[in-house]
């Protein structure tokens, strides 16, 4: 049972914080229950708040996930891209962004879990679309990554390469995430072994580090 002055600080928390709020217990729940299976009565209970409140803020419960799934692409943008400042080449860059990669799905695993379980094609068009645009994004990373460091390859090779990258991670950590006794360091070096095999054809060997 909340104290009196934890009700009045729930009352005045800030918009931004009663958001992160809203969306850490709905994430919680919808990998908990899955997607259909979560009520927005009992979201709107674990945060002490009103359902109306939720609906005002997220407009619908796939408006709730989209925002959920949103808050997981930004976050894996950021560990991706700064993971590989300061690396000494391709190869290098590549395994930083691998160990990123898998780092954040093992932190954020029940984020992942709306990604890797699909539980944005039955929500709607609009989640699934976000998740889309995880992919994309990180497609996007890797193409400008790769170009930084191989500038003389072919366009349509890197945009291949990218999308190789990509899927093999999303493949690769639905069997990682379900496992305790491999590190992110060790997933990367498993996809390293089998992806570098390809991209090495495309360095230079003055580059390849």
């Amino acid at each position: 049972m909340s104290t009196p002055a934890e009700t009045e600080r729930k009352r005045r928390m800030p918009r931004a914080e009663r958001e992160r709020q809203m969306m850490a217990v709905a994430e919680e729940i919808f990998a908990e229950r899955g997607y259909q299976a979560t009520g927005m009565d009992e979201v709107a209970e674990r945060c002490g708040v009103s359902k109306p409140m939720i609906y005002e803020y997220f407009g619908s419960k796939e408006g709730l996930l989209v925002a959920c799934v949103r808050h997981a692409r930004g976050q894996l943008a950021t560990a991706t891209t700064e993971a590989v400042i300061g690396a000494t080449g391709p190869r290098d860059a590549l395994r930083r962004g691998l160990v990123a990669f898998f780092r954040f799905t093992d932190a954020h695993r029940r984020a992942w879990s709306l990604v890797l379980r699909n539980e944005a094609a039955v929500a709607g068009a609009a989640a699934a679309a976000e998740v889309e645009a995880i992919r994309q994004e990180q497609v996007d990373i890797d193409i400008a990554l790769l170009s930084t460091f191989l500038p003389d390859a072919p366009r349509t090779d890197l945009e291949a390469a990218a999308q190789i990258v990509v899927g093999a991670c999303e493949r690769l950590s639905l069997w990682y995430v379900s496992r305790d006794d491999i590190t992110a360091e060790q997933a990367a070096d498993h996809l390293m072994r089998v992806l570098w095999t390809g991209l090495a054809a495309l360095v230079a060997p003055s580059t390849a580090g």
